[in-house]
């Protein structure tokens, strides 16, 4: 890399796990710039309630970007109250068509309790085949390790929280200091 690049921000880990009537989202607290990590106890999980309706929010990204997100999300999700998967497909619609949100770097992990989506700037909303869902730096370390771990007895959150600290001992831009938001379906 020159002097001159900029290195960029990295990391985080986010997962998403849906068993037994309620879904988790769990998020670690590191923001790196580079090789330095700059905080450690960043909150990159959310609970939003537009019109009086509970919603999960866990990013990765651009903090700024995901920030911009969440707002066009909070707005459609007042525009639709209970209607998740309707605001989500319009919030990926606006993303991709948008010149300004084109340009926005993150990805979001949403749910009510009842749906799970990932939506990304490509369009896309997707909901897990396996009531698991991760992104990040770390999310492929902790999707594998919830997989492994959905046979088990264990809670939502004892799995997220398990799978979490995989990643946090795997991926160097991931750490242990977890956001974690419950929601029942």
């Amino acid at each position: 890399m020159s002097s001159n690049e900029f290195p960029g921000w990295h990391g985080t880990t986010i997962i998403g796990v849906r068993k037994g009537g309620e879904v988790v989202i769990a998020g670690d607290g590191q923001v790196s710039l580079g090789q330095t990590v700059i905080k450690g106890t960043a909150k990159k999980v959310r609970r939003l309630s537009p019109g009086g309706y509970d919603v999960v929010c866990g990013f990765a990204g651009s903090t700024a970007d995901a920030f911009t997100l969440l707002e066009r999300l909070e707005a459609k999700l007042e525009a639709t109250p209970g209607q998740l998967a309707r605001a989500s497909v319009e919030l990926a619609k606006d993303w991709r068509t948008d010149k300004y949100l084109q340009k926005l770097e993150a990805m979001l992990i949403v749910t009510d309790g009842k749906d799970l989506f990932v939506i990304t700037g490509a369009g896309d909303v997707l909901e897990p085949e396996h009531d698991v869902t991760a992104i990040g730096s770390g999310g492929n370390f902790a999707l594998a390790a919830a997989r492994g771990l959905m046979e088990g007895d264990g809670t939502a959150e004892e799995i997220a929280r398990k799978a979490m600290a995989i990643a946090s001992d795997i991926c160097v831009y991931t750490n242990g200091k977890l956001t974690v938001e419950t929601i029942k379906a």
